[in-house]
């Protein structure tokens, strides 16, 4: 009984295919029995029958077992794509995080190089003023332009008329004044701590004697050391003095003045107390002070 197209399509592949083989089998052998004017099937249709049946029987299992695979297939092949998706989802996860404090990091490191930069401007900073307190201190040696002075004293000179450990200091003092920045006499470099006495016949200087002539080298600018040298009241009461006890000295510019470090023992610090933060305590005895 021929069936409807749209019905065939909704059958399943498996009965499909078995009623269709098994409808032209039975259409072959009634032919074949029409023509040879019998009624019943020969046994050799019977078994060709058979065959057809098993054949088709065999297709459909193999077809059924097909189908489970693929459907198998299909459900890993699913899982294995979630699982892959999953994966690159947790690895763009952990990107992102790796992102985020690689950028905390980097912020890190701009602000601690902007630190280190800065610290290191300071201890440049720091440098050249310690190197300048030490230049002043006298503690480090130094080289420079300036000026040299030297002081002579007559051959048959007197006791009264030798140049004496004052009139040095009235010099070296006054070439401070004058805007020098080192001075060493014979030598000797003078610092905070420096001291220009007698010590019997002779004038030390750093504890360490010296003879005439007495030559004075002191750093700064040469353009304007000597003339204002002679302008300060220290520089004229020198001058005074040398005119007075009958003693010499020249200036001379020197474009390469090297003077020496003071001793290191003089860096020493010989005696030393914390000021006082309110008045004196003697003061307040006497009542000089605020009780």
């Amino acid at each position: 009984m021929p069936t409807d197209p749209a019905d065939r399509v909704r059958v399943p592949l498996l009965t499909l295919i078995t009623q269709q083989s098994l409808d032209e089998d039975y259409q072959h052998a009634a032919e074949r029995r029409a023509a040879a004017g019998r009624s019943g099937p020969p046994v050799q249709s019977r078994r060709s029958l058979a065959v057809v049946v098993v054949v088709v029987a065999v297709f459909g299992v193999l077809a059924s077992t097909a189908f489970a695979q693929t459907s198998r297939n299909a459900d890993v092949a699913s899982a294995s794509r979630a699982t892959l998706i999953d994966r690159i989802q947790g690895a763009t996860d952990r990107r992102a995080r790796q992102e985020e404090r690689v950028t905390g990091l980097d912020q890190q490191v701009t602000a601690l190089t902007e630190d280190v930069t800065d610290l290191v401007d300071d201890q440049q900073v720091e440098t050249l003023d310690l190197r300048e307190l030490q230049a002043t201190a006298g503690f480090v040696a130094v080289r420079g332009d300036g000026v040299r002075v030297t002081v002579r004293q007559r051959a048959d000179a007197d006791d009264n008329q030798q140049v004496k450990d004052r009139d040095l200091r009235l010099l070296v003092n006054g070439l401070f004044a004058a805007g020098a920045e080192a001075v060493a006499v014979n030598g000797q470099r003078m610092s905070v701590t420096s001291a220009i006495r007698t010590s019997g016949e002779a004038i030390e200087v750093n504890f360490i004697g010296i003879a005439p002539p007495y030559v004075v080298e002191a750093i700064g600018d040469q353009r304007t050391l000597e003339a204002r040298f002679a302008q300060t009241a220290t520089g004229q009461q020198f001058a005074s003095t040398a005119q007075f006890f009958d003693f010499t000295y020249d200036v001379q510019n020197v474009d390469d003045l090297r003077l020496p470090a003071a001793p290191a023992a003089r860096a020493l610090l010989r005696q030393a107390r914390q000021a006082p933060t309110g008045p004196d305590p003697e003061e307040r005895e006497k009542g000089g002070g605020t009780p």
